[in-house]
């Protein structure tokens, strides 16, 4: 019985380690996607050269979309 323990122990499958090898996969995918989609959207996107939105109109921007504005 001992030599089944061994060679699985050889070859490293824990399942432990295959937990944290798939959550850093997705972890590094998706900061590597964040990244590329940022970078793409700054090259893409004209620079907003506009004054900064009052809260306001934030607000009936918000409520046009459907969606509610936070702290109602």
């Amino acid at each position: 019985g001992d030599k089944i323990i061994y060679e699985t122990e050889a070859k490293g499958f824990n399942p432990g380690l295959i937990v944290l090898l798939v959550i850093g996969g997705l972890l590094i995918t998706f900061l590597v996607g964040n990244y590329i989609l940022y970078s793409y959207a700054q090259k893409t996107l004209p620079p907003r050269k506009k004054k900064p939105v009052s809260k306001k109109k934030m607000k009936r921007e918000r409520l046009k979309q459907g969606v509610s504005a936070p702290g109602e």
